[in-house]
């Protein structure tokens, strides 16, 4: 039998006996009442997106606590001696990019190229090449491979893997959605999708909204833009159900900054959008190192195996600094203060990052370029002289300007530091930076990572021709 929508059988069997409801004297008085009532379409619709946002709060939250468990874990597995890095991690890079290569390809990096893509694709003739980027295998794949990083000690976060994993979900609700109901179109439900992810993961419903707008679309949603902002907030409220309320980096102290100190916002908001699109053009020289080696899985392994024990290296000199997501390097600057971060902590969380991410299985770089960016900010402050009252003001300028020289997503950027911070006499000095960085990345590269490997897809999955591939010369972006 041909699958539609290339259901399962269960899916299947579900599907029909929906279809059979509507045969019914309960069918019929649900098309009369509700369906075809035009006073409840608009609501109708966003039923689906509703269902999809709880299932999507449900696993970001169980996803993470598997994360920290998982990230604990890997640190625990080395504490004996930092010399079983040579073992583990090679090992669990390897068995990461196996598992990944072997069962969902697709399902490998951050898992926002994959979602931009799919968005791309949705209400055209492509529309049934989505599947291959997000399903539920995809999904589950996303989070095994992800958590065998982090007994490596890999440098990767969750928050780009959610995104992948949270428009998986919104897909799936998308299929079985049954025939005869209203239903609004595929790419919305994957753009709420993105924005619920996102929400979910960092407690940011605001910054959802705003990625939503800023990165995952360009077309309009205004029709529904109640339907999707309270999908993206019913993310959040779930999430938060469970965690409780609170905010991803606490309640850092901050001071006015004198108007003598713009300077210093300025120069470090352009050197961390800089170095943040450094990052990115790393990340896609060592892509296009990897893809020259697809044909032959015994020189992958190796590669993989290689990065694995460069960053056991990292690992044996720097401990744990250059582990996991870095958000605890965070909380380290932000309340113990800059002196007690070591001068070796931005080196060890750039290029660690780096390596774990180009193995090519499940990781984000949104948490890891947040810690990239504070560690890079304690380093310019502590050394460079500046008063000890505004450092931690500097060194969240400087996580904002190198998430957005990485996801070159500036506004996003800001809110999403604000919202994790609640420093809100900070917004100025967090959109400041953020236009800063932009013009800072825009030295190195005229478009986001993203982007480029979106483009990369489309050519792959989606039969078109591709745009700037992660196997083009960063440089010429």
């Amino acid at each position: 039998m041909k699958r539609r929508y290339h259901l399962y059988p269960w899916e299947r069997w579900l599907y029909r006996k929906l279809r059979d409801l509507r045969g019914t004297a309960l069918g019929k008085f649900i098309q009369d009442n509700i369906v075809d009532n035009p006073d409840l379409r608009i609501p109708f619709r966003a039923i689906p997106l509703w269902v999809a946002s709880i299932l999507t709060g449900l696993v970001a939250v169980a996803y993470e606590d598997l994360f920290v468990l998982f990230e604990h874990t890997g640190k625990a597995l080395l504490a004996p001696s930092p010399a079983l890095a040579f073992i583990t991690t090679p090992l669990f890079f390897a068995l990461a990019w196996l598992l990944t290569s072997r069962l969902a390809p697709n399902a490998g990096g951050s898992g926002i190229p994959q979602l931009l893509a799919s968005i791309d694709m949705a209400n055209t003739a492509r529309r049934g090449a989505v599947q291959k980027l997000l399903n539920l295998r995809i999904g589950i794949v996303k989070i095994a491979g992800s958590l065998i990083l982090l007994l490596g000690g890999g440098a990767i976060g969750r928050e780009g893997p959610t995104l992948q994993i949270a428009g998986s979900v919104f897909q799936t609700v998308y299929q079985w959605i049954p025939k005869g109901w209203e239903r609004v179109s595929q790419r919305i439900m994957l753009i709420t999708g993105g924005a619920s992810g996102l929400a979910a993961a960092f407690n940011t419903p605001l910054g959802g909204i705003v990625y939503a707008l800023e990165e995952l679309t360009r077309s309009h949603i205004a029709r529904f833009r109640t339907a999707v902002f309270s999908a993206v907030i019913i993310a959040g409220m779930t999430a938060q159900l469970f965690l409780g309320s609170y905010l991803y980096l606490g309640y850092p102290r901050i001071t006015s900054l004198p108007l003598g100190l713009i300077w210093a916002v300025v120069v470090l908001a352009f050197l961390s959008g800089y170095l943040g699109a450094q990052f990115t053009r790393l990340l896609l020289w060592l892509g296009n190192l990897r893809s020259r080696y697809t044909a032959n899985r015994r020189q992958q392994l190796i590669f993989v195996l290689s990065l694995g024990f460069l960053f056991a290296l990292i690992l044996f000199f720097t401990g744990e600094t250059g582990m996991g997501t870095g958000k605890s390097v965070i909380n380290q600057i932000l309340f113990n203060g800059t002196a007690s971060m070591p001068w070796y902590a931005f080196p060890a969380r750039f290029f660690g990052a780096v390596l774990t991410f180009s193995v090519g299985a499940p990781g984000g770089i949104f948490a890891t370029s947040l810690s990239s960016g504070a560690a890079l900010g304690a380093l310019v402050v502590h050394y460079g002289g500046l008063p000890e009252a505004h450092h931690n003001l500097f060194v969240l300028v400087s996580m904002v300007g190198f998430l957005t020289g990485v996801t070159r997503t500036p506004f996003t950027a800001a809110i999403l530091v604000l919202e994790m911070t609640d420093r809100h006499s900070a917004i100025f000095y967090f959109l400041l930076s953020s236009m800063i960085a932009h013009i800072g990345a825009g030295r190195v590269m005229s478009r986001s990572i993203y982007e480029i490997q979106r483009d990369a897809l489309l050519g792959r999955v989606g039969g078109t021709k591709a745009g700037n591939a992660p196997g083009s010369k960063p440089g010429k972006t």
